[in-house]
């Protein structure tokens, strides 16, 4: 197999909070250094493929403008392409709300006769917001998910909750599950991973912390998978799981090993 392309996760992967993880920025060069296209893709549904870039360079990594994605961007792309003029009720952060506003979809304040519910991260969920989602979806509404990540790992690299609680805690008082849950590892991010890395599957290694989305979203589309064991990933839940990486790697710092 000729690897031409790599996709990278990010927190836990290439860095923890605002601190690149030992050894990653030099693993990123070398990859440059190989001339391969790289992606870096994170579930964090809050910043969009710039400040990704920007907080990547800021850490000494190369990174550059165009190569990175999020659960933000391929659910606001979603949105735009499935539900244009569709109103949007969002629970969730103040910047998905304004990511979905400026697209071709309107976000509404009432959660009634919305056409669409988008659930994502805040830290201000509350009870009232469950309350709203009962109130939003009836048998018509679309009900929308911007990851699955039950947790990602806080400023102390201990793990706070993510979106997908806030899909269970939602999916507990309605009895519903999501339509769509949009990140890593569902197709649609495959595709926005594919279309910025423009390789075959088979050419392209992922890189990541998380087995049920980083690894199983390579396993589904056919690409190498590599998972750091950096993140949330330990030995024990390596053994448990029916998701199998091609690669286990003590750090991104060992990525030479695969190529």
């Amino acid at each position: 197999m000729t690897l031409r392309g790599v996709l990278l996760d990010l927190d836990g992967t290439v860095y923890h909070d605002d601190n690149p993880l030992p050894g990653a920025p030099e693993a990123v060069g070398r990859l440059r250094d190989r001339d391969l296209s790289l992606c870096f893709f994170s579930n964090n549904p809050l910043y969009g493929g710039e400040a990704y870039v920007d907080r990547l360079q800021s850490m000494g990594v190369d990174a550059r403008p165009g190569e990175a994605c999020s659960s933000a961007v391929v659910t606001r792309e979603y949105v735009d392409r499935h539900h244009a003029g569709d109103d949007v009720f969002v629970i969730g952060s103040a910047s998905i709300r304004d990511r979905i506003d400026d697209g071709d979809a309107d976000v509404v304040e009432e959660p009634a006769g919305a056409d669409v519910l988008l659930a994502s991260w805040t830290d201000d969920f509350h009870y009232s917001d469950m309350v709203d989602a009962l109130r939003a979806l009836d048998t018509g509404t679309a009900y929308l998910g911007t990851d699955p990540d039950p947790t990602f790992p806080g400023p102390d690299g201990h793990p706070v909750p993510g979106s997908g609680a806030i899909l269970r805690a939602i999916t507990g008082v309605t009895e519903r599950d999501p339509d769509r849950v949009l990140g890593k590892p569902s197709d649609v991010a495959v595709e926005a991973a594919l279309d910025r890395l423009d390789h075959d599957p088979g050419e392209i290694l992922v890189v990541g912390d998380r087995l049920e989305t980083d690894i199983l979203l390579g396993e589904r589309a056919g690409m190498e998978t590599a998972l750091v064991m950096t993140g949330v990933t330990d030995d024990a839940k390596l053994a448990a799981s029916d998701v199998r990486p091609d690669h286990v790697l003590d750090s991104l710092a060992e990525v030479d090993s695969v190529l």
